[in-house]
């Protein structure tokens, strides 16, 4: 198998985040000439703006706290296949909307089938990365996918945008996923190495797999949900609304998108070093949590910097340690304190709370602070503290955290239907 896995598996789905990334944040790309075409350019901008950036979290919410419960048992390979459909026809028809509700409900149906996708990278990675592979496996699978697109999408998608304008932007998007993530996910996505059993086991006649509060970890997993929710909303909370941002700071013109993409740019950076000294000390929790105190303390001090290039600066260093500490460490810690037939459905809970609910809550709350007071300092301060409170929270679970690796599931005889 030796290093094929890594392009079989790890690149492959790496592509495919990375053009699911691409249909997360193309909307905030499009909302200044998007906004004049749909008539809320002016004093309902705001308002309008929050819900529709956040419709997808919505989704994507109730699409990951159902989706590893209701696909655990399916093949993985299948699931990714029929959500990337779905998720980039959806992108792709919201270049021909002319309304903000069915703009809105497109963006909800995306979210829904991209957060039931999410899930399923990891049962795939739990099958064929060890324990000790995990930081580099998730790594290379969720956090260049992700970032890699926020970097390169923010610099290449802006001046497609300046050009041909918002509908086109959402026609190459979706016809991406179509046209190229699909053929690769047949030709070459695995669900699990030969003779490997699956990630999640069928079902033996007269038996069920037990799913307890306790199989997940009990109260500490809840620690670990709150620090992705918090790690939601700072990210999600300066993701959504970064283009308007940089613009409020006074940088316009063609090189605003390759300022948006400064933060992930300096993130991809980071993260080589950050990754090799996870998997070689073992600390993912520590290093993890420095990434929310770091991130969170930067961000929520801008107020104090009077400077707007000062202000950029802060903002791409506390979200480029953030990210490239915090996003493959949170799931090697999940993924290897888990048994394997709760990794769909953890990580689904983990993702929905925290990316869906965290982005939600930042984005409501930054766009209405930023209504309010006419800057979007006051919101990120919010996002700061959160994080700051997030990675308090890390510490303590990894304080709670067994030093085993989990125990093989449990199975409970029960009378046969």
């Amino acid at each position: 198998m030796g290093s094929s896995k890594w392009w079989r598996i790890g690149a492959v789905l790496m592509f495919g985040l990375f053009v699911a990334y691409l249909d997360r944040s193309n909307l905030s790309i499009a909302l200044p000439e998007l906004s004049h075409d749909m008539g809320f350019a002016g004093p309902t901008f705001a308002d309008t703006s929050s819900w529709a950036l956040t419709a997808f979290l919505f989704g994507y919410l109730a699409a990951n706290l159902l989706g590893g419960f209701l696909t655990y048992r399916i093949d993985p390979k299948l699931t990714l296949i029929l959500t990337v459909a779905v998720f980039s026809t959806c992108t792709l028809l919201s270049g021909f909307v002319g309304s903000v509700g069915l703009l809105i409900a497109l963006r909800v149906v995306l979210g829904f089938a991209e957060g039931i996708y999410w899930p399923q990278q990891f049962r795939v990675a739990k099958a064929w990365f060890t324990d000790r592979e995990m930081s580099k496996g998730t790594a290379i699978i969720q956090y260049y996918g992700q970032y890699g697109a926020l970097a390169i999408g923010f610099f290449l998608l802006t001046p497609v945008y300046d050009a041909l304008g918002w509908r086109p932007l959402f026609w190459v998007t979706g016809l991406a996923g179509i046209v190229l993530v699909i053929p690769l996910y047949v030709a070459f996505l695995k669900s699990a190495p030969t003779g490997a059993a699956p990630p999640a086991p069928a079902r033996e006649p007269g038996t069920r797999m037990k799913m307890r509060f306790a199989d997940f970890g009990g109260p500490r997993f809840l620690l670990l949900v709150f620090s992705y929710f918090s790690n939601g909303m700072l990210f999600w909370g300066i993701t959504l609304w970064i283009p308007l941002v940089i613009q409020s700071l006074g940088f316009t013109g063609t090189g605003r998108g390759l300022l948006a993409a400064l933060p992930y740019l300096l993130s991809l950076v980071l993260t080589v070093p950050m990754m090799g000294i996870s998997d070689r000390t073992g600390k993912r929790v520590l290093i993890a949590s420095s990434g929310l105190l770091v991130g969170g303390t930067l961000v929520g001090a801008l107020p104090l910097v009077e400077n707007p290039v000062g202000k950029l600066v802060m903002i791409c260093i506390g979200m480029g340690y953030f990210t490239a500490t915090f996003t493959s460490n949170l799931w090697a810690i999940a993924v290897t304190d888990l048994p394997p037939h709760l990794v769909g459905p953890a990580t689904g809970i983990i993702n929905g709370f925290g990316a869906g609910g965290g982005g939600i809550v930042a984005g409501f709350v930054v766009g209405k602070l930023q209504a309010v007071t006419g800057s979007f300092l006051p919101g990120f301060v919010v996002l700061g503290v959160m994080a700051i409170v997030g990675g308090l929270a890390l510490l303590t679970y990894g304080r709670l955290r067994p030093r085993e690796a989990p125990a093989a599931p449990d199975r409970t005889a029960v009378a046969p239907a």
